[in-house]
């Protein structure tokens, strides 16, 4: 008399193409994210608070964007979660068995390490940058979800064992991410709270114009870490900068204001506001003495670099 096959659950017949669709979102908006920093725009985000985060100094890691490496993990998942299904036939059963046996194990460890690293950035994101990021909030609950279906989307037989693995692997991820962003969390003298040193010097054309937009009441809105923010300020060198009406918005900066950059409703670094209007990104000295209304000496010895 034959034995009539066990029908397993639904969420483990469909855990797959459900894991492989949750990666496949992932890895769209993690790659939108991923252009838009390397191309230095602004992200479509209705908090405002995503070009923030993109601009703070967690946003890169080893001179690449973040959400590249976001990309690489969401597409390993999708490639893990859809490979033993392109070999299902008869023929091909002995791979199939294989393929699931170890992609099932890559998929919890995938899925254990990206929870555990947005767990990280979840509280980056409200605790230090203090920043309402969409994205990044997405990204963490389609992380959640593909740890919680790699665990009841398939039949485990060692609990125990799977137990063991996670731990294994959350306890990699959280050393090296600690290890990762200790440069950040404790900055070296030129990154400290009074911000990056100026290196250049400013001409007369560079200490007028910075004169010119205090007259004016104009603001320059940045945080002391910010690359960008140090670029602009390199544009007007050591004495003009000390003309500027810089405002620090991160609280660990040197005489921070932060409620003044939440008033501005500034979403990115750096910021201008000149004549009631805000300008965003590095500006050249050109473009702040266009808006501002300047007509002083205009040659500027420091220059945008194109890139």
């Amino acid at each position: 008399m034959m034995r009539k096959k066990r029908s397993l659950p639904w969420i483990q017949r469909w855990s797959r193409p459900i894991m492989a669709g949750i990666a496949t979102i992932g890895a769209v908006g993690t790659a939108y994210l991923t252009i838009v920093k390397l191309t230095q725009g602004t992200a479509a985000c209705p908090t405002g608070g995503c070009d923030v985060v993109l601009s703070s100094p967690y946003a890169t890691v080893f001179g690449l964007p973040l959400t590249l490496f976001g990309f690489l993990g969401y597409f390993s998942m999708i490639v893990f979660a859809v490979a033993p299904l392109f070999f299902n036939t008869l023929e091909q059963k002995r791979l199939h068995t294989r393929l699931d046996h170890w992609t099932r194990l890559l998929l919890f460890m995938g899925g254990t390490a990206m929870m555990v690293f947005s767990g990280y950035l979840m509280y980056l994101l409200f605790a230090v940058i203090k920043a309402a990021c969409l994205y990044c909030i997405v990204s963490a609950l389609l992380s959640t979800s593909l740890f919680i279906l790699s665990i009841i989307g398939f039949d485990w037989e060692e609990i125990g064992q799977l137990l063991f693995t996670g731990i294994i692997v959350a306890t990699v991820v959280l050393v090296g991410t600690l290890g990762m962003y200790a440069p950040i969390n404790n900055p070296r003298a030129e990154t400290t709270p009074g911000g990056y040193n100026i290196t250049t010097i400013s001409s007369q054309a560079e200490i007028s114009l910075a004169q010119h937009l205090k007259q004016v009441e104009a603001k320059m809105y940045g945080a002391f870490w910010c690359p960008h923010c140090q670029e602009q300020k390199q544009l007007f060198g050591q004495e003009a900068v000390a003309q500027l009406n810089y405002i620090e918005c991160d609280p660990k900066g040197t005489n921070p204001r932060p409620d003044l950059c939440q008033a501005a409703k500034i979403q990115g670094f750096p910021s201008w506001e000149i004549k009631g209007k805000l300008y965003q990104g590095t500006q050249s000295l050109k473009q702040l003495a266009d808006v501002s209304g300047y007509q002083g000496d205009r040659n500027f010895k420091n220059v945008l670099t194109p890139k």
